[in-house]
This record gives C-alpha cells, structure tokens and sequence, in this order.
C-alpha cells in the first residue's frame, strides 16, 4: 500500500453520466489539500477495501476540495461497484497523495486534448489550468451518446464552451479519420494528451505520431492493457536476477514467480505498491546500473529508453543484476 494516505469526507455526490459518479471530498482533519498538478491521480479505498486509482477532475487552483469520477464497471472486484452502492454524501474514505505521470508539457506550443468516455477527467483538470493561463487548446471529447458523456453543462460553459468539440456515436471504422480531422492544421510543435479506452488511446497515438506538427502523444492508464499483458505472459519465462540496493550493498535474489517488491519485501525493504499491474507508478524507483526490462504500463519511451527508472511491481530484468537507488 501506498504510504501518506488520510481520511477523507465526501461532501456531495454527483451522477454525471450513465454509469459516471463523481465524488467531492474534503479533508476530515479540515485542513487544505495540497496543491497538484493536473492530471494526477489519487488512489482511493473503497469501503470494500479494494484500492483503485482516480484522475482528480476539479480545479487544480482550489484546494479547499478534490473530485474523482467513477464510472462503474460491469465486471468490478469491487473498486467502483462499492463506490457506487456504497457510499453516500458524509462517508469518510482513505485516499493518497496526487501522483502524476500525465503532465502537460511546458515546451508544447498548443495543447490537443482528447478523450473518450470516463477519460475525460485527467482532461477536464488540465483544461481548467490551460484556460487560466491563457494557452491554446482544445478538447476533444469523445463519447456514445450524450447521455454518456460526462460534466457536459461544465464543458458547454466558459471558459471551456469555445475550446470544446463533441463527437458522439464515432464508430470505430470511422474513428481514425474523424482523429486525423481532429488534428489536421495542428500547431507546429503541439502535444497530444489522451485518456480513455486502450482501444482509442492506441489509434490516437498512431494517428497522432502520423500528423505533420504534432510533437508528442501523452497517454493516461489506469488498467493494464489485457492484449500486452498476454503478450507479456506468452514470452520467454521470467529468469531470476539479482537486486544490490546502492546505499546498502545488499544483494537479494528474485525468483521466477516473484517480483521485486516481493523479494525487497524480504530482506525488509518496503516498496510503496497499489495497482500491482505496472500502471499507477506508485513503485517507481531510480535504477543505478542495470537493464530493467520494462513490463509497466505507465512509464513514457524516453523513460523506458533511458533505463534509470523501473516500476518494481512487474518489471524484471534483462541483465544479471539491477541496482536500485532504494
């Protein structure tokens, strides 16, 4: 579990959209939250006690409360579905510091944000700062219907109403061209931010590295990708390694079946762990000397081309020993 978690009171519950809950907290302790940068997450304890994590929506300038939105998934180990049935306006919940793995980029010259369904959150606190600041953008929003689409009377007010576009019902034969429509004429040197469904994240990436102008492509998980995951399961079998702790010297074994949370864990080392699956980034740490061999689901190319970070819950390695900065 993730370390620096506090209670939380919920303050009012919102239906946004079918299946889409959105919940306003404060701190039970009555102090401010601390401040953060859009699209972080939080992790969440459900009353069932599973902990998921939740893209903060409100604006990232106020501090006197938070937001997260949760959409119920059919198939729930009981993250969202005891979000849904079972808290009320009042409820203390157990929630953890923001993290961010999804910021906006300082050196964007204009900022294209797309999103489908529940992804519309991370999105919705990054356009609350861009609009503040002052800086071009635009909102993609992507959605069955409307009756699926999520925070629409906020989105259809300033100061997002003139940044907003709306596209409902977009089948997936015709999902890339309406994406290439989106980003045609795009400003040299804009990034792409992009929250949803696996699915849709991937064809916005392909058809935004694809498009002339576009100089990055930014994307938010929060579930492991079942296709990469198989993928990952039907290759060669996990090896052991070893793992020096830099500040230490200490040398710990990790065995075909287990991670190097699990092997730390051993010799007394704590990892900060939460979604278990490579995905929320909570067990991130520096890596000294080594080969790691990323099999996460949240670290960028250019983190996983530099090797100097691994998340411990999934990832293994190639060579014969990692050293961690821990």
């Amino acid at each position: 579990m993730q370390a620096n978690t506090f209670k939380v009171r919920v303050e009012s519950i919102r239906d946004e959209a079918h299946g889409i809950r959105s919940f306003r907290i404060v701190r039970v302790d009555g102090q401010p939250f601390e401040s953060y940068e859009p699209g972080a997450h939080i992790d969440v304890t459900a009353p069932s006690g599973v902990t998921r994590q939740y893209s903060l929506c409100s604006d990232p300038a106020f501090s006197e409360f938070q937001m997260f939105a949760v959409k119920r998934e059919p198939e729930s180990r009981g993250g969202s579905r005891s979000l849904h049935d079972d808290v009320g306006v009042g409820c203390e919940l157990l929630v953890g510091q923001p993290r961010n793995l999804f910021r906006l980029d300082a050196r964007a010259r204009a900022h294209v944000l797309i999103g489908a369904g529940i992804g519309i959150t991370p999105l919705l606190s990054m356009a609350y700062r861009l609009a503040a600041r002052g800086e071009p953008f635009v909102l993609h929003y992507f959605a069955r219907s409307e009756a699926h689409a999520a925070f629409l009377p906020v989105l259809a007010q300033a100061p997002f109403a003139s940044h907003v576009r709306l596209h409902f019902g977009i089948g997936n034969g015709d999902l890339a061209a309406t994406l290439r429509e989106c980003l045609a004429g795009v400003s040299d040197g804009a990034h792409v931010y992009t929250c949803g469904p696996a699915r849709f994240m991937g064809e916005v990436v392909r058809v935004g590295e694809a498009t002339p102008g576009v100089a990055q492509v930014h994307l938010e998980r929060f579930g492991a990708d079942p296709a990469a995951v198989a993928a990952m399961d039907s290759g060669a079998a996990q090896g052991e390694f070893d793992v020096k702790i830099a500040s230490s010297g200490q040398v710990v074994r990790v065995g075909k079946e287990q991670s190097i949370v699990e092997a730390l864990a051993a010799i007394g080392i704590e990892i900060d762990t939460s979604c278990g699956e490579g995905v929320c980034g909570t067990c991130m740490v520096d890596v000294a000397e080594g080969e790691p061999e990323h099999r996460d689901h949240c670290l960028s190319k250019a983190e996983r081309v530099s090797n100097k970070v691994i998340c411990c819950c999934v990832s293994r390695s190639r060579s014969p020993m990692l050293i961690l900065d821990v």
